[in-house]
């Protein structure tokens, strides 16, 4: 299931050992490598200082909120090196500049789309700079297309290609990929 990443902030994390909320979501911890999100950062009116609640330790996302087994999963600061990594890296998805592969500027990402069963970013949801609104003021790009992430933008590839497979030379003929016969240059024979 597909679901809009600002819904999963302000989200209660729900405790099976007590019954009731143990605290609330406030930003995604996202990985630059996979764009998959790897804890949230929490914060809890039992325990004071910086939490995060690790996608591995979640049981269950429904509709009151995360669900896990009890106050034990939430994690400090210091206590899993790879996610003090990934959180000193400052990394936030929201916000960053989108380019296309020759430098032009596509917009800037105002939400994301993730899989609920997974965790990573499926979809970029951009919005685009003024001069370019007239025709759709905001792009749906998927995580395919997303060539390169670094500290300035994201960058994304210019035009979508059609496979291989599919291109022709001659306009309106298709190759069926299910045949494996002589292609149209091979089948046409002049005969004179």
């Amino acid at each position: 299931m597909l679901l809009l990443g600002s819904r999963l902030i302000k989200q209660p994390v729900m405790g099976l050992q007590t019954g009731g909320e143990l605290a609330r979501t406030t930003k995604a911890v996202i990985s630059p490598g996979n764009l998959g999100i790897i804890a949230y950062h929490i914060v809890s009116p039992l325990i004071r200082g910086q939490l995060y609640l690790r996608i591995q330790d979640v049981r269950e996302l429904s509709s009151i909120g995360f669900i896990i087994d009890s106050i034990d999963e939430f994690v400090a600061p210091g206590d899993v090196i790879k996610l003090d990594e990934i959180v000193d890296l400052h990394f936030d998805v929201a916000g960053m500049n989108v380019r296309d592969e020759k430098g032009n500027k596509v917009g800037k990402v105002i939400d994301y789309t993730i899989d609920v069963d997974t965790f990573e970013i499926q979809q970029l949801s951009v919005r685009r700079p003024v001069l370019r609104t007239f025709g759709d003021a905001e792009l749906v790009i998927h995580r395919a297309q997303i060539i390169e992430i670094n500290d300035d933008a994201i960058v994304i590839h210019s035009k979508a290609e059609a496979p291989e497979h599919t291109r022709l030379t001659s306009p309106g003929s298709y190759i069926n990929p299910f045949r494996k016969t002589e292609t149209v240059s091979e089948s046409i024979t002049i005969e004179s």
